[in-house]
């Protein structure tokens, strides 16, 4: 363990061979980064409620606990050199309160920010970067306000706990108004108008609190407000990837970056750049960097957390990403043997539930629509392809 001294601000100055990562959530995303940290010679622990959960196969120990329980979390942290998640639902009290005790670089300002949407966008606006139209609402006289400036169509999206689609209310005109919570009931919230966007993409930038490097702007293609498909690159115009890697340094520079960052983005017909979410973490947008890029998503994090230096990621060929979700596993795994192209990941969870993210693949290919169409050709994915 690092000696207090050792620790400045909640960040340390380089991790050793042996020292240990502590991993707050034990999902696919943990798993990666206890993979990634693993070949840099690095110990793992896990704090996560479900035993044998998927980061645990991959780590050296496990903390079975909810994320929520403090006493747990300093158990963690007691025996870590570092501390980071896997996702924005931690509690950032917490956290603090074991700074003390190991490294934080992430910092918890971060997590704040990316916990509120009302925070996220004010903060993203207050870099000079353009989001869609938007209000912050506490109550229904508050979204009777916000709609007769936004106006219609406009989606009414809790400020926090929403992921994949959840907490967002979309609002076509006065007759969906019915299905917004009552006076009582009613969140905080932001009321976001509607965007015209030509596509989504994303862009992850990785930094160590110092330098900082950005990924390929990506295309992203979405099924029942779930990530479906990944293109990388983006093929955009040059000037929407200078736009989005400029903004994307911008949000690293005001973070002090340490680890990956998401920057889901929304790219107009006229080739504006807008944010639309931003995730404190990598992303599901970029496992394609595993064997697409020369450093993947995940060794940038662990490098940068660990306080290493960091290289600007090289793109080795052009590739396509496909989730595998719980309906799509028997399908998958029946015909997979036959696709040798297919770099498989399977995550490891215990029961496969349907629109649960059970696995991806990744295709290597000099023609990413085709291999696009081609899995799409398996028939695997056909319940959301229509």
């Amino acid at each position: 363990m690092p000696s207090l001294s050792e620790i400045t601000n909640g960040r340390m100055e380089s991790l050793r061979r042996g020292d240990t990562v502590g991993i707050v959530g034990g999902g696919q995303l943990g798993r990666m980064m206890a993979i990634a940290a693993r070949y840099m010679g690095f110990r793992t622990g896990v704090l996560d409620p479900v035993p044998g959960c998927p980061a645990a196969q991959a780590a050296d120990f496990q903390v079975v606990a909810g994320y929520d329980d403090r006493s747990a979390i300093r158990k963690l942290a007691e025996r870590s050199d570092v501390l980071t998640y896997e996702f924005e639902n931690v509690d950032a009290d917490a956290l603090d309160e074991v700074a003390d005790i190991t490294a934080i670089p992430q910092g918890t300002d971060l997590l704040r920010v990316t916990q509120n949407r009302i925070a996220e966008k004010s903060f993203i606006n207050s870099h000079g970067i353009r989001t869609a139209p938007w209000k912050a609402v506490g109550s229904r006289q508050d979204l009777a306000g916000a709609l007769e400036q936004i106006g219609y169509p406009a989606i009414l999206k809790t400020a926090a706990g929403g992921y994949d689609g959840h907490g967002q209310t979309v609002l076509r005109g006065a007759q969906d108004l019915g299905r917004v919570p009552d006076a009582e009931g009613f969140p905080e919230s932001v009321l976001e108008g509607f965007v015209d966007f030509e596509y989504e993409a994303s862009i992850l930038v990785s930094g160590n609190g110092r330098d900082y490097v950005t990924f390929p702007v990506v295309r992203n293609e979405h099924r029942n407000n779930i990530l479906h498909m990944t293109f990388a690159p983006a093929q955009a115009e040059e000037g929407v990837c200078r736009r989005a890697k400029e903004l994307a340094l911008n949000l690293a520079r005001g973070f002090n970056l340490s680890g990956t960052l998401a920057i889901e983005l929304f790219i107009t017909h006229d080739g504006n750049v807008l944010v639309n979410e931003l995730a404190p973490r990598p992303h599901n947008s970029g496992h394609y960097t595993i064997e697409a890029c020369s450093f993947s998503q995940y060794d940038a994090h662990i490098r940068g957390i660990a306080g290493w230096s960091l290289e600007q990621p090289k793109l080795l060929s052009p590739a396509v990403m496909v989730n595998v979700l719980g309906q799509h596993v028997g399908p998958v795994q029946k015909i997979a043997p036959s696709y040798p192209q297919w770099h498989v990941h399977d995550y490891g969870k215990a029961e496969a539930k349907h629109n649960r993210k059970m696995g991806h693949i990744t295709v290597l290919t000099d023609d990413t629509r085709q291999a696009a169409q081609e899995l799409a050709g398996t028939h695997c994915w056909d319940d959301i392809l229509g």
